[in-house]
């Protein structure tokens, strides 16, 4: 892999680099993940969630490489995986700020804790699909609790 794609997968896995944030880069790394909700909030639910899907293939792979050129397991530095569990999160709500604060709340609180099986998929499941997939599961749980929310209050 040449300088060039080696920088490309870096910017991409570490979210603009937002990873490298001295303190809490997941945290830090989710809130890049605003953004990007933001720019997939403008289409429709369907093409959202086709993009949606796009993003954690992508992640996946690209996490995939980013492992090897960081060359450790699960770098912190790496945070496309929390930006696409924010994504899963936040499928099938438009863009009102309560719903984004929320949804980022409710996303970290379940990626920090991994209730199963998340747990299980972060310790059992390496390489790309093991950094990606814990935090599709934390977007899962994020998304069915405000979906709750959604019906029950608003």
């Amino acid at each position: 892999m040449n300088a060039f794609s080696k920088g490309i997968i870096v910017f991409i896995s570490t979210g603009a680099f937002s990873g490298y944030a001295p303190v809490m880069p997941g945290t830090i790394g989710c809130l890049a993940g605003i953004v990007v909700y933001l720019f997939f909030s403008f289409f429709s639910v369907p093409v959202y969630l086709l993009l949606t899907i796009i993003f954690v293939i992508a992640a996946i792979r690209i996490s995939d490489s980013a492992e090897q050129i960081f060359k450790k397991n699960d770098p912190s530095e790496v945070v496309i995986d929390e930006i696409a569990g924010y994504l899963v999160a936040m499928a099938t709500f438009g863009p009102d700020w309560k719903l984004i604060t929320a949804g980022f709340v409710l996303f970290r609180i379940f990626d920090i804790v991994k209730p199963y099986p998340a747990n299980r998929i972060n310790k059992d499941v390496h390489g790309g699909l093991g950094i990606v997939l814990d935090d599709v599961v934390a977007g899962i749980y994020a998304n069915i609790v405000l979906q709750a929310v959604r019906f029950f209050i608003i």
